[in-house]
């Protein structure tokens, strides 16, 4: 596949809640790891004081395919315009740097669904192991359908 050394991924789907319900679980870190990662995260908590009402705020989490251990923070959250910005607190697995947003934006001739957008950026590490990396890719490439589908089961 080859990943260059700086890799952005922007992914959007629509999804079939208000903005207002979806923005109700993004704004927690918590459940969107547990949502988008499922049985491939565990031991998933806030750490250092951190707690969803709190900016910045941190959270960890580990990977279950290789035990690596993923350190995060909320960096930013606007809560009008339903966004939020978290960030990797330390380097994992060959990367890096990991900055992510994610925004919810209303359907304006349908208020019972909602755009849903997320852009990530990785710094990939010189001799970062190309499998681990294609893997976390791979993995985050099919978390935003992951968010789509969670709402499709929960508000029918």
């Amino acid at each position: 596949m080859g990943i260059a050394n700086k890799h952005t991924m922007y992914d959007s789907t629509v999804i079939d809640a208000t903005p207002d319900a979806v923005w109700a679980v993004v704004r927690d870190a918590l459940k969107v790891v547990s949502i988008v990662s499922g049985p491939n995260a565990k031991d998933v908590g806030w750490a250092d004081g951190g707690e969803v009402e709190r900016v910045p705020a941190r959270y960890d989490f580990t990977l279950v395919f290789n035990d690596g251990l993923v350190q995060q923070e909320i960096a930013g959250r606007n809560e009008v315009e339903r966004s939020q910005t978290y960030r990797a607190v330390a380097p994992t697995m060959g990367v890096d740097q990991y900055v992510a947003t994610i925004r919810i934006r209303p359907i304006t001739n349908d208020p019972n669904r909602c755009f849903f957008d997320w852009t990530r950026e990785l710094t990939i590490a010189d001799d970062a192991d190309p499998a681990v990396i294609e893997a976390i890719v791979a993995m985050m490439s099919k978390q935003t359908d992951a968010m789509r589908d969670h709402f499709v089961s929960t508000e029918k």
